[in-house]
């Protein structure tokens, strides 16, 4: 098993973070622009057990992936766990926490690759494309939450 982390801190409170990625609809703002994401049930609402459904779109490969949340411990976590993508294994933990003035986004994966010994030969190609992602994803995160305080 692999585990890949992120952690960036944003200017607003715990609760905004929380919210903010409570709302499904945000996925597609905070992804990279080289990947479509369409949302297929549109009026989705996160309560642990429910399910989400996602196409994803990159290099003209659709990726149609089921996420469950696993878990939301509000405001400080939720956690989305896939039960079909093009990983064996896919846990995500959105964990947030009061740093004084700011709070920290850290994001932790757990993933396995499918494929067995083969698929291991590809594991420093996915750490660089989810360091890409999820570099992206906090810095958009850390741009509109921000702006939101200036506005």
């Amino acid at each position: 098993m692999k585990k890949y982390v992120k952690t960036s801190l944003v200017s607003c409170s715990v609760e905004e973070l929380f919210e903010f990625h409570l709302d499904s609809n945000n996925i597609k703002k905070i992804t990279p622009q080289d990947t479509k994401v369409e949302l297929l049930n549109k009026d989705f609402v996160p309560e642990e057990g429910e399910i989400l459904e996602i196409k994803t779109t990159k290099f003209c490969l659709p990726i149609f992936w089921a996420v469950e949340i696993s878990l939301i411990k509000k405001p400080n976590m939720l956690v989305d766990t896939a039960l079909s993508s093009p990983f064996d294994f896919w846990r995500h933990s959105h964990i947030f926490t009061k740093k004084g003035n700011v709070c920290e986004l850290k994001d932790v994966v757990e993933y396995e690759l499918p494929f067995g010994v083969i698929g291991n030969i590809f594991y420093s190609l996915i750490e660089k494309q989810l360091d890409n992602m999820f570099t992206y994803r906090h810095k958009q995160t850390k741009i509109i939450l921000e702006k939101k305080d200036k506005a």
